[in-house]
């Protein structure tokens, strides 16, 4: 792990999805700069196996701390699942943050007792996830957890970025909504909405027109930035003064990253084509 307080923060996602985190960390650490990696190329993750994810989060996190990454963010839940002890093991000395659906977080929020969780298919099916949810049940409230596998969800997400149709988007969101069941604040319905996947809150205007307004929403932008803060000692904070840069790269798909970074998050940066 560098030493170097100047170094930039590593991001990495399938795809846009990651920005949603992004967003939380720039707002969270303002002078840091940032690689983000798209890899549009190798997507979607939620749908593949595990060896595939595994592998591709192996080359992305080797690529990012040969660039002298202080810090590396899984910003991806699929990738999280399948790499993350993997990656810590071969990684020992990097400060390595990853995602998961914010199950306990959702816990504490609800008052019906009835927690949605949006998720890919990957997500929902590892081992890490099981035993979140089984770790959940030891609680002291009795909850239910309705989860959805999202089959097509980030990808539409991803599309729409690079045309501006959202209406698969929408068509998807609708679809996966109405199989949850009943949402609102009654007994009965889905009170909570755990966003699992970080290409979901890119959507969640949909999604809060399907649902209602009373409905609570959790993502795990905030959450990641600050244990991104807690991981960096003071040491390692950038020391200068000047607003961070973002350096964007992607895979595939250069301009949907490009259209997306600008939508979200207001960077107009060029995006760098990386081919491995």
């Amino acid at each position: 792990m560098t030493t170097d307080c100047n170094a930039p923060i590593g991001v990495f996602d399938s795809g846009i999805g990651g920005l949603s985190v992004l967003k939380a960390l720039r707002a969270a650490l303002p002078h840091e700069d940032f690689v983000y990696i798209a890899d549009s190329g190798h997507a979607p993750y939620g749908e593949q196996g595990a060896a595939h994810v595994l592998a591709r989060s192996r080359a992305l996190a080797q690529y990012l701390v040969s660039q002298n990454v202080k810090a590396l963010v899984m910003a991806c839940n699929t990738a999280t699942a399948a790499a993350i002890a993997l990656l810590r093991a071969e990684h020992p000395g990097l400060a390595l943050i990853g995602v998961e659906p914010a199950l306990k977080p959702a816990m504490a929020l609800t008052r019906t007792g009835r927690i949605g969780v949006m998720a890919t298919r990957g997500t929902l099916a590892s081992a890490k996830f099981q035993a979140l949810l089984a770790a959940q049940a030891c609680g002291p409230q009795a909850v239910e957890f309705i989860t959805q596998p999202c089959d097509g969800l980030a990808q539409a997400i991803e599309a729409s970025a690079g045309t501006g149709d959202t209406t698969k988007t929408i068509a998807l969101c609708a679809y996966h909504i109405s199989a949850m069941g009943p949402f609102g604040t009654k007994p009965g319905e889905i009170d909570t909405l755990v966003l699992g996947c970080t290409h979901y809150p890119l959507a969640s205007e949909h999604l809060r027109a399907l649902v209602g307004a009373p409905v609570r929403f959790i993502d795990n932008g905030e959450a990641v930035a600050r244990q991104t803060r807690r991981r960096l000692p003071d040491g390692l904070l950038a020391s200068n003064a000047r607003p961070g840069r973002v350096s964007l790269f992607a895979t595939s798909q250069t301009h949907a990253l490009q259209a997306a970074a600008q939508r979200w998050l207001g960077l107009s940066a060029a995006v760098g084509l990386l081919s491995f």
